[in-house]
This record gives structure tokens, C-alpha cells and sequence, in this order.
């Protein structure tokens, strides 16, 4: 159960309060909590077999990152058409078919932030044409190269590693 929540914080794209709440053990507590729009990743799968991620700046993470093709979601925006801007924008592409492979909560113990991950399939070179605050460059390469660099520690995004796993079991479901 929640009470009204005692704004902190209202940004661009998070909003960060404090709310009173009713744990299921009945114990009451107050907790920061961001409220955030939600967003769409989208791994873009080349008849090759090969996948296109971007490498990009991320202040807050400390400098470049691999992940794939996301973005928030715009207000009232579906996942699936915000997957499909996001994988033009960034990345260039164009695609025929465009399947949900899931949606993750990125951090549930303080924000309610849903990313819902999609493989796109069938694609095209349309044209990228990224944001003004965003630096990156679109990397092609194996899913397994992809996750060697998880394994070095080299590419560490929740999102992409999460879009990675569910690829590589639709994969294995769909083969064969």
C-alpha cells in the first residue's frame, strides 16, 4: 500500500520521492523511489547471425559502454514503436519483423524502471540519425564475441546482458 509520495526530485527523464509504504509483513517504512517512463532496447539480428550493438558514452558510467540500441520510452509511447525509432536513430536500421523477447525491471529495490527487449529481424540499412547528446558508433559483431566481452568485463550493461541471454534462448527454442 502507498501513501502520496514527497516529491525530491523531477527531471528530464526521473522523478525521485519519498513514499511512505505498507510492507506485506505490515511493518511501515519510507523509501526513495525514482518513477521512471520506461524504455525499449532492441537487438538487431543480421542474416549473418551477426548483431549490431553501439558503443556509447555514458557519463555515469564512467566512459564508453557496448549495450544495445535503447531509449526511453516517449509519454504515451509504445515499447514496440520506441524499439523501432531507437533501432533506426542509433543504429540505422530498418526492420521487417520485430519480436518482444521480454521485459526486465533494471533495478526494482529503488526504481520502478521497465525495459522491454525486442529482436528485430529482416533488416535494412536506412540511415542513422542520433540525438544531439548522444556520442556513439554502431559495432557488428558475433553473439559470441558479444558475450566474450561479457566475460571480460568489458561490456557490462544490464540491459544488453539481459538482451543477450533471451536471444541466445530464442535461439535455442527456435532451432532446429
Amino acid at each position: 500500500m502507498l501513501t502520496p509520495r514527497l516529491p525530491i526530485y523531477k527531471g528530464r527523464i526521473v522523478d525521485l520521492g519519498l513514499e511512505s509504504v505498507e510492507l506485506p509483513s505490515g511493518h511501515r517504512v519510507e523509501l526513495e523511489v525514482i518513477r521512471h517512463p520506461g524504455a525499449a532496447a532492441v537487438v538487431p539480428l543480421h542474416d549473418d547471425g551477426t548483431i549490431t550493438l553501439v558503443h556509447q558514452y555514458r557519463h555515469a558510467g564512467g566512459g564508453m559502454h557496448f549495450e544495445l540500441p535503447a531509449g526511453v520510452l516517449d509519454n504515451g509511447e509504445v515499447p514496440e514503436l520506441c524499439a523501432r525509432r531507437e533501432l533506426r536513430e542509433e543504429v540505422g536500421l530498418g526492420c521487417e519483423e520485430l519480436l518482444r523477447l521480454g521485459m526486465i525491471h533494471t533495478t526494482p529495490g529503488f526504481t520502478d524502471e521497465r525495459i522491454w527487449i525486442f529482436l528485430a529481424r529482416g533488416l535494412t540499412e536506412i540511415g542513422a540519425a542520433p540525438e544531439p547528446d548522444e556520442h556513439l558508433s554502431p559495432v557488428r559483431l558475433t553473439v559470441a564475441r558479444a558475450l566474450e566481452l561479457v566475460d571480460l568485463g568489458e561490456l557490462t550493461d544490464a540491459k544488453t546482458i539481459s538482451g543477450l541471454f533471451m536471444l541466445t534462448r530464442f535461439l535455442a527454442r527456435t532451432s532446429g
